[in-house]
């Protein structure tokens, strides 16, 4: 892999200051002041939200806290999309702090998974990391590493620890010299504006002739409507980690470089501010 260690770290270190407010309707004690929190955009809101919950259960009475859920603007946020997938996604083009709703009670069953432990979530995050290895190495790395590895790789992130993960993570990121990229690019393009959960097709990063693919490749490959035809104006936005990378962009520096740590590009597609 190309060592751009400087977009590693910065991609890794991204946060988005958020105010978590309680639920009006939630049943308290007394006043729930709002909590500050700058979160990780790479991490998981059940990971990173344990003095939220702690903060609010001290007003509320214990008969009253079942499992907590999340929500913005009417939309429950599912806690197994990394942060910045799901601000990129739902308030991109809102004031900062991101304001995200408590709630204790009337877990939205339709529409998130149950998170009732960190296993969970480490379950959920290796399941993507050992899908992303076989798309790009046949599963061949994960399953030449030890259990500690797995392990390390999952402590890393848990403990915001770059150094701990990338040790483990570069070697999901190489790929023999002779083939000048992985096997499939592991990818997931999510649209604001539909229902569907998103869009997942086998991509690879070397067209036929040998000349790189792009990112604009990608997208006229598996979304189309994302690219602005060509005497029309460009009505969306391409989001990844917050910004808008150039569509020229080969896409296997992409998924080397501003890959989620569970090793899949996770790519919005949202309406451009008209304003």
């Amino acid at each position: 892999m190309t060592d751009d260690k400087d977009v590693l770290r910065d991609v890794w270190f991204g946060r988005i200051p958020t105010c978590f407010t309680l639920y009006q309707d939630e049943i308290t004690e007394r006043e729930a002041e709002p909590y500050y929190l700058l979160l990780p955009r790479i991490s998981y809101l059940t990971l990173v939200t344990d003095k939220v919950k702690k903060h609010f259960q001290k007003v509320m009475r214990q008969e009253e806290v079942s499992e907590i859920w999340f929500e913005y603007e009417g939309t429950p946020l599912k806690w197994h999309y990394p942060i910045g997938l799901l601000f990129d996604l739902h308030a991109s083009n809102t004031a900062l702090p991101w304001s995200i709703t408590v709630h204790f009670k009337n877990f939205p069953e339709k529409d998130l998974l149950h998170c009732h432990s960190k296993d969970v979530i480490e379950a959920h995050f290796m399941a993507c990391i050992k899908e992303a290895d076989a798309l790009k190495h046949k599963s061949q790395v994960i399953n030449e590493m030890q259990k500690k590895d797995h392990k390390q790789l999952w402590m890393g992130l848990q403990n915001d620890k770059f150094e701990q993960f990338w040790a483990i993570n570069r070697k999901l990121m190489e790929y023999p010299p002779e083939d000048s990229g992985f096997r499939y690019i592991p990818f997931r393009i999510y649209q604001a504006t539909t229902e569907r959960p998103f869009i997942q097709k086998l991509f690879r990063p070397i067209a036929s002739g040998g000349q790189l693919h792009t990112l604009g490749d990608l997208l006229k490959d598996v979304c189309p409507s994302a690219i602005a035809p060509e005497d029309g104006e460009q009505k969306t936005q391409v989001m990844i980690h917050g910004i808008e990378p150039m569509l020229e962009t080969p896409i296997q520096w992409l998924s080397e470089h501003m890959s989620y740590p569970d090793n899949f590009l996770h790519i919005s597609i949202i309406p451009r501010p008209t304003d």
